[in-house]
């Protein structure tokens, strides 16, 4: 009983700090953290002492697979060299610039000083995440930090395997080398092997419940044989995860994507928070056992600020040192020196050091002092790296991610999609076919790519579009209707499993009408798009803008008594008229009679550009 009160505390307690931290834009790993550590000190509270089994198996296979499930396996092949560099070389770099530091400060063994310097060398994914979603940063770099962080964690818990087995015996190079190949193949192998036998069910499992029960046990599936035959756990989780999560759309209905991606940002949410209340909860522990050590205190104050040190000041070394070492040697691209510095400071330590510094054997001199020395590394990377990274991003002003420009890019890709689903109505329509279906199937898809490219041009326009007027005049029926199924079941006099059902279908018809969110920001860059110019002949050689003698209005509309939506203009001639959305559908008529291929937006600050033949935005 103790023990069940004491999870729901802690997990009641972790959300209210995560949803307090998320309320006022603090980082939510410090905001837990301190608030562990403030608990700690409770008089009531006992002492917190965690086995190392239950965050290397109940924490860190669950929080890696759904970090793995969402990882584009796409971005990953693209930043691989990069992202191996991070996660193998800056590890091991990492490791043995703080052992050094330790075994010069500290009277312990050099391989007691590599297990140190390994628990603290991985940055954490959680920690790294949390901050970089919040804060904007550009795209690439919270790809790299997220990829990093997933593999990372297999290099350091290797290295502090060897190290371990050095403190009792003889390690040679070769041996250590031999671990970590078997580590990294061995994991790999079991995470494809596994990833496949869960496919070869999970085509089969059409029902969401037993699909969700499924990817439930896919991290323990893919970890425990892994560990088994001494492989990285870590590496088959990531694999397995990855695999699983690029190939979901293939071998999952919708139903059991939509209720495998819910279930596992809730346990992502519940185990995250939890983990660092749990970390700051074995802070005052911690504290009094190194505090009353044989250790002098002058000499742990120092020891603390030094291993603090060099695990900060070694990921900028690494990570200027090798981009500077590339370039010398002509491999790979120029990165901004804005995008290595950003980089290079976010290095939050988080679940990873603290489970594994728990795995040093109790016999393991100064004990107590390394545990304090992996906490303030956690603590100390958290405070200031977390912190000041969003100031920092601000002072480089680095881009973030457009919110206006994704909503280019999704029209684009959503009229790629409409052309061939169209394509395909139109072939599989027969002579028996009732047109009534052919036409209600042909406006539900149109209406969808209406409704994204609706949501360029001006921000007012969204309360005035088609689209718009169908979310909330549909929403008020849905609200009616709803209203009226829980009169008839308050009344008793239609059996309840047939009112739920009734009601799960109001909701899923709600859940999919497409909401859009205004960016609180006003946009002040142009909206643009690039990248199909060479591979469309139409977008290459058309001008980017063109000017025209008339005011910016639809004279079809005018002349018919219709109102438009947004203006398209087209690149041949430069005659004006309105978009899809718009009853009169003008600028596309004036497509199919002069067959200028061409149009460009003119509402205020878009220039993008729509080629009708290919179908390509530019």
């Amino acid at each position: 009983m103790h023990v069940a009160i004491g999870l729901v505390v802690l997990v009641a307690s972790a959300a209210a700090l995560a949803a307090l931290a998320r309320r006022f834009g603090i980082s939510e790993p410090l905001v837990l953290t301190v608030g562990g550590v403030a608990a700690s000190y409770l008089p009531f509270l006992p002492e917190i002492h965690l086995e190392p089994e239950i965050i290397l198996l109940g924490f860190l296979p669950p929080l890696l697979y759904t970090a793995a499930i969402r990882t584009s396996l796409v971005d990953f092949r693209a930043n691989v060299c990069t992202i191996g560099l991070l996660s193998v070389g800056l590890v091991l770099f990492t490791t043995f610039a703080v052992a050094v530091v330790v075994w010069w400060l500290l009277p312990v063994p050099f391989a007691v000083a590599v297990a140190l310097g390994a628990v603290v060398a991985p940055p954490d994914a959680v920690a790294a995440t949390a901050v970089a979603r919040r804060i904007g940063m550009p795209r690439r770099i919270v790809t790299i930090l997220e990829d990093e962080s997933l593999f990372n964690d297999a290099t350091a818990l290797v290295a502090l395997r060897t190290a371990l087995a050095a403190m009792v015996g003889t390690v040679s190079v070769w041996a250590a080398g031999a671990d970590f190949l078997l580590a990294a193949g061995g994991g790999a192998a079991v995470g494809v092997v596994v990833a496949y036998l869960l496919a070869m069910l999970r085509r089969r499992i059409t029902d969401p419940v037993m699909d969700t029960t499924l990817s439930f046990l896919a991290p323990f599936a893919a970890y425990l044989p892994a560990e088994g035959i001494h492989a990285s756990g870590v590496i088959a989780v990531v694999v397995c995860g990855m695999i699983l999560g690029h190939n979901a759309p293939v071998w999952q209905s919708a139903a059991s994507r939509i209720a495998e991606r819910i279930n596992w940002r809730t346990i992502q949410f519940i185990l995250e928070s939890a983990v660092f209340v749990l970390i700051g909860l074995q802070v005052r522990g911690i504290v009094e056992g190194a505090w009353h050590s044989e250790l002098d205190h002058a000499t742990l104050l120092w020891s603390a600020l030094a291993v603090l040190a060099a695990t900060m000041l070694a990921r900028p070394v690494w990570v200027f040192g090798s981009s500077l070492l590339s370039r010398s040697l002509g491999g790979g691209e120029a990165v901004p020196v804005s995008h290595l510095v950003v980089v290079s400071w976010a290095g939050m330590r988080g679940v990873v050091t603290l489970a594994a510094v728990l795995l040093l054997p109790q016999d393991t001199p100064l004990l107590a002092v390394l545990r304090l020395l992996a906490l303030v590394v956690v603590g100390g990377t958290l405070l200031v790296q977390g912190t000041s990274l969003p100031w920092l991003v601000r002072w480089l002003r680095l881009r973030a991610p457009s919110r206006a420009e994704d909503a280019l890019q999704k029209a684009n890709v959503l009229q790629q999609a409409t052309a061939a689903g169209l394509a395909v109505l139109e072939r599989e329509t027969t002579p028996e076919t009732p047109a009534g279906v052919v036409q209600t199937l042909r406006d539900r898809v149109l209406w969808k790519t209406n409704a994204a490219w609706e949501r360029l041009g001006r921000a007012e326009s969204e309360l005035v579009t088609p689209t718009a007027e169908y979310r909330r005049l549909r929403l008020a029926m849905l609200q009616a209707e709803r209203e009226t199924v829980l009169r008839v079941r308050d009344s008793g006099t239609v059996d309840d499993e047939i009112l739920q059902h009734v009601l799960a279908q109001l909701d899923l018809e709600e859940s999919i009408i497409d909401r859009y969110d205004e960016s609180e920001e006003e946009r002040v860059e142009p909206l643009a798009a690039s990248g199909a110019d060479d591979a469309c002949a139409h977008l290459r050689d058309a001008p980017l803008v063109r000017a025209h003698g008339g005011p910016d209005e639809c004279a079809e509309c005018l002349a018919e008594g219709l109102a438009w939506v947004h203006l398209r203009m087209c690149l041949s001639c430069g005659h004006v008229a309105c978009c899809d959305s718009s009853p009169g559908n003008h600028a596309s008529k004036h497509y199919a009679v002069s067959g200028h291929p061409v149009m460009r937006s003119v509402e205020p600050g878009e220039a993008w550009r729509w080629c009708y033949v290919d179908e390509l935005l530019g």
